[in-house]
Order: structure tokens, then C-alpha cells, then sequence
């Protein structure tokens, strides 16, 4: 399989651009130049820049907004200086958010919204074309819904030409539905050209990498449980959070078995066996572990994944790098902080 050379090992920027305030002292002080200095010195090759389009984009003047270009320009220079790449990601659009179904409700049906997001990728492949060579642009951060899987491969082949007419050569990623899943990959169609990038976000399973959280339906804020985790356990799991314990693994059944042996292998297989069929590479734009997990099983968890990145050539960016619930450099992960990074 292709592999990403300089997108192999990589840091989420949650919170700054992107689900954070939009206040500018938020945006001074939450990420600064020393902080993307440390990224370097985990071993780092790339960031993942999360933007949410309320930071570039006023809906309501129609005319961009250039206090959030210049902390997406800081950025690319803060990586340039210490060599590192960027993924812009668009983490929110106008009328569709990953984490929002009452506001992203329509958005593929919606022919005025999905012009505006054709319209701000215009404007980003333009600003940021220059920088080709350093940068993948991520049109749009998890599709949920397996229901729309034709409404958004058409908006993405859209996407795709409104790019590469400003950024002929620029690489770019494209997930599949059930935010970004692993086991969607098979639907997207036939890449256009040789610079598109497969992406998946890989949290499974899903009761572990998120106990706990306060935003997962019918999700105890008590629940617990280890990693790995054996097939009793697992069933008994499945009852006490009947929504999602399986993320988009499928049913439990299905679930059970992918978590024997060798699950994260697995459960990558199938992904992996299309981007070789169509010679692309593989990119896990998000992955990672609550802060409410135990460190013992976090560990665990990310050497597993870390060994099936390295076993099939699969670059990677963990979520996060501070706060979010999942940041790495926080308090929570002190312990297992100096082990943890080497398995990023």
C-alpha cells in the first residue's frame, strides 16, 4: 500500500480553531509556537488543524474573515520552522457538524449550503495552495449518517474539482460515511486522480475508547472498562450501553469477533485491501483514548493500534493534543506520558 511520507505520525489541534471559543484570547493563548515545538520533539512528521467555518467565514456579512486565516497562517509557519506538515481539516461546515443532528439535518439536500461549502474550500485552495507540498486538505471532518453515503460521494467529487482547480497537485481526504468508519471505506468510489487519500477515524471499540462521556447516548458517566477486554465481558457491555457499544462495528455479534485476536488487524483489513486495489494510501485522521480510562488499558489500546499502523503502513494523527477529554499532554496521562509517545 502507498504509504503518506510525512504524514505518518501526527497531533490533533482540537479545541483551538475548532470546538473552542472563538474569542481571540482563546485563540492567543491555547496553542503558541512552543507548542508546536513539542509536537516536534515527540517524534512528530505532521498536525491535524481542525476549523470550524464560523473562524473564517461570516455567514452573515457573506465575506470571509481574516482574524482566522491569520491564526491558520501562524500555524503553517510555526510547522514550517520546526518541520512539520498540516492537515486542514474543516471540522465544521455551514449547516453540517459531526456531533449536531438537528443542525446538520438536510445539509446533503440543501443546494444553498452546499454551495457555501464548495465556496469556502474555493477560497482555502486558493490561499493555501502554495503550500501543496506541506499540507492535505480534509474537505469535510465525519459524515454520520450510512443513509447519505450518494449525497456525499456527489458533494465530494464536487469538492474535489472546486480544489484542483486552485491546487492542481495538493493531496486530499476523503472519508466515508459513519463518521469516517473503518468498515465504510468500501463506499467511496474510484479515486479521481493519484492524490487522494483514504481517511478513517478509528475509536473502537467505541464503549472503551469513550466511557464514560458525557455526550454518547445512554452512556453511563460511571461506566467503565478495561482494555483488552474479553468476550463475556463484552456481552455484558453491550447491555449496559444498548445505543452504541459497538460504534460502527456492526451488531455485537459481528463485534465479538473482530475482537478476538489480532482486532485491530482485523478490523483495518478490509479498508486497507481498497486503498491497494486503487493504489491510494490510508490515513487515520483521528484516534484515541478518554481521560476517564485507566492508563494501564490506554497503553494497551495504543500500542495495539500503533502495531496495526506499522503493520500496514498507515499514517496517523491521535486526538488530541491537549484538553478535549483526550489530551495527551494533560495531567491524566503523566504517568505513561514518556511510553505513550513512542507508540503515537
Amino acid at each position: 500500500m502507498n504509504k503518506l511520507n510525512g504524514f505518518m505520525k501526527g497531533v490533533n489541534l482540537g479545541g483551538w480553531l475548532s470546538q473552542g471559543s472563538l474569542d481571540v484570547s482563546h485563540l492567543d493563548s491555547f496553542i503558541k509556537e512552543d507548542d508546536i515545538k513539542r509536537i516536534k520533539g515527540m517524534g512528530c512528521d505532521h498536525l491535524r488543524l481542525p476549523v470550524d467555518f464560523e473562524n473564517i467565514y461570516d455567514e452573515k456579512k457573506k465575506c470571509d474573515v481574516e482574524i482566522g486565516y491569520k491564526y491558520i497562517d501562524l500555524c503553517i509557519e510555526w510547522c514550517k520552522k520546526y518541520g512539520l506538515n498540516v492537515v486542514l481539516d474543516l471540522h465544521k461546515a455551514p449547516g453540517y457538524v459531526f456531533d449536531d443532528f438537528e443542525y446538520s439535518n438536510g445539509f446533503f439536500k440543501n443546494e444553498k449550503l452546499m454551495e457555501l461549502f464548495l465556496d469556502i474550500w474555493d477560497s482555502l485552495s486558493k490561499r493555501y495552495a502554495k503550500y501543496s507540498s506541506m499540507m492535505m486538505f480534509e474537505m469535510l471532518n465525519e459524515v454520520t449518517s450510512f443513509e447519505v453515503i450518494e449525497d456525499w460521494n456527489a458533494l465530494a467529487n464536487r469538492c474535489i474539482k472546486v480544489i484542483r482547480k486552485n491546487a492542481p497537485n495538493v493531496k486530499i481526504l476523503y472519508g466515508g460515511v459513519g463518521y469516517s468508519s473503518v468498515t465504510a471505506v468500501k463506499y467511496i468510489p474510484k479515486p479521481q486522480d493519484k492524490n487522494i487519500v483514504f481517511n478513517v477515524h478509528c475509536y473502537e471499540p467505541l464503549a472503551f475508547s469513550h466511557q464514560g462521556a458525557y455526550w454518547v447516548d445512554k452512556m453511563p458517566l460511571d461506566f467503565r472498562m478495561p482494555y483488552p477486554v474479553d468476550e463475556n465481558k463484552y456481552r455484558e457491555i453491550c447491555k449496559i450501553v444498548p445505543s452504541i457499544p459497538n460504534g460502527t462495528l456492526g451488531e455485537s455479534e459481528n463485534a465479538l469477533r473482530l475482537l478476538k485476536k489480532d482486532f485491530f488487524n482485523n478490523l483495518f483489513k478490509e479498508a486497507v485491501d481498497c486503498a491497494i486495489k486503487y493504489d491510494v494510501p490510508l490515513y487515520c485522521g483521528e484516534y484515541g483514548v478518554i481521560d476517564r480510562a485507566d492508563t494501564k488499558s490506554t497503553l494497551n489500546w495504543i500500542k495495539d493500534i500503533n502495531n496495526t499502523f506499522n503493520h500496514y503502513g498507515i499514517g496517523r494523527a491521535i486526538w488530541s493534543y491537549k484538553k478535549m477529554d483526550f489530551g495527551i499532554i494533560d495531567a491524566h496521562y503523566k504517568d505513561i506520558y514518556d511510553e505513550l509517545i513512542k507508540y503515537l
